[in-house]
């Protein structure tokens, strides 16, 4: 009888030994780079959503370099996926859209979404690009949107002074969050009993998490603050549909365009378009001016040559210093767009952009590649002395585009629409911060992170009015 248990067991011994070396040893025709599979079912995701120095390359990254060099194949929340580090294979593959469709890991479609504007592709992508354009284009920025942001952020930093300390991480995504719910669907949190910026914070702390969903974990919490707020906005969608009460905010332009006959937009998509809308503004928008903040205060001559630039503003202004940041104005600050380029490069907010492999090329087809441009963004031959935060490095250069060397706001066709709103927020919250307060950090900002997560113990600001 033992003997049959001993063979029962070599035979389950060989099973999982055969198991583990076909998950670390995936077929690839020859067209697969080196790497390390990681774990079965977990892969390298643990080390891949580690804590890293403020101005480094993440490790997972830097160390798998060193060993495989530019592209190297892994496993992250339960998908095989090709990393590329190399500028010019990550250009080639943000510009061939047929080859390298943009795509995510299972876990993140099951949280944002298969349908809509993340994976949408040609004729839908671009009809959901220009229905957002018709929302934050260079036009509606300077006709309707650059009042209603000074106005804000007016009130916002005031607020903050009437505090005195201040966590800026969680003022700037109040901030953010406030004006664009109005703009989006004319939604007050301050009169609504659901707070949807709760439900909205419930879904980014689990968002980059091990998918593992089981109650209690941060990623069914994700999931259950996504559902939640995907029903408020639901609730004002069907409201606006049955009242016809006309708001003059996106979700108007939404009802009209899922009435036309023929539309390509639906109530699930334009739904699913306005969550995704305030995710993009709540969350990344608020880290790179947490990032800002810290960046100031750390050097010195910026923060004196961003004070110089904005009371030139003051100074020329007919009227004296009580008006609002103009157009005019806002196209004049040079320097702080150089800052505001300088922070975003520094920041890699997103920790990489997912494509997927749709035949075989130099990678075998069916793959998911995952576009590095925090790599890009730190390298010597690109960037003289990459981790010191220098605006000047951007004097003279093009300041408004994306390029082989500067993804911060994506490249190709998938090039953030909304990156001139951002620029525009962070632009008036400078005028505004140099000009009409002092301040100082006075707790957080050590320079720990994880990816899409800055500062998790907060950045505090002691601020006055001048």
């Amino acid at each position: 009888m033992w003997k049959i248990a001993l063979v029962l067991l070599a035979l389950v011994v060989v099973r999982i030994t055969h198991w583990f070396y076909t998950w670390a040893n995936p077929k690839g025709n020859g067209k697969l780079p080196p790497g390390s599979m990681g774990l079965p079912i977990i892969g390298e995701t643990f080390q891949f959503l580690s804590q890293h120095g403020l101005y480094d390359v993440p490790p997972f990254i830097t160390k798998r370099m060193a060993r495989y060099g530019p592209l190297f194949r892994t496993n992250l929340f339960g998908q095989k996926v090709i990393v590329s580090t190399d500028p010019e294979v990550n250009y080639k593959i943000l510009q061939e859209n047929k080859t390298f469709p943009v795509s995510y890991p299972e876990s993140f479609l099951q949280i944002m979404g298969r349908n809509g504007m993340l994976t949408s592709h040609e004729n839908f992508h671009k009809y959901l690009r220009n229905l957002i354009l018709h929302l934050v284009g260079p036009e509606n920025l300077r006709a309707k949107l650059l009042h209603g942001v000074d106005q804000t952020t007016r009130r916002h930093l005031h607020s903050w002074a009437s505090c005195g300390i201040y966590d800026v991480k969680e003022g700037a995504a109040l901030m953010i969050f406030d004006y664009f719910c109005k703009k989006l669907i004319s939604y007050d949190e301050t009169q609504d009993v659901e707070k949807l910026r709760e439900y909205f914070k419930d879904f980014m702390d689990g968002l980059l998490s091990f998918p593992l969903n089981i109650p209690g974990t941060a990623f069914d919490a994700c999931l259950q603050g996504r559902k939640e707020a995907t029903k408020v906005i639901e609730d004002i969608y069907q409201e606006r549909k049955a009242s016809k009460i006309y708001c003059d905010d996106f979700m108007d332009h939404l009802v009209a365009e899922v009435e036309k006959e023929d539309s390509f937009m639906d109530e699930t998509n334009a739904i699913n378009l306005v969550f995704l809308l305030l995710f993009a503004v709540y969350e990344t928008t608020s880290q790179a001016i947490t990032l800002l903040v810290k960046y100031i205060f750390d050097n010195p001559d910026v923060s004196a040559e961003l004070t110089k630039e904005h009371e030139g503003i003051l100074r020329s202004r007919k009227n004296g210093n009580k008006s609002e940041v103009t157009w005019e104005e806002y196209k004049s600050m040079t320097f702080s767009h150089m800052v505001i380029n300088e922070t975003v490069r520094l920041a890699n907010i997103v920790p990489g952009l997912f494509r997927k492999v749709s035949k075989d090329v130099q990678i075998k087809a069916g793959w998911l590649v995952m576009v590095a441009s925090s790599v890009v963004h730190f390298t010597p031959e690109k960037y003289e002395d990459p981790l010191a935060f220098n605006p000047w490095r951007w004097e003279g250069k093009e300041l408004h585009a994306g390029s082989k060397s500067f993804m911060a706001f994506g490249g190709g066709t998938r090039l953030c629409a909304g990156a001139d709103l951002a620029k525009l927020q962070m632009a008036v919250f400078l005028h505004y911060l140099v000009t009409t307060y002092s301040w100082s950090i006075i707790k957080g900002g050590d320079g720990v992170r994880k990816p899409g997560l800055i500062f998790p113990n907060g950045l505090h600001i002691q601020i006055l009015e001048k």
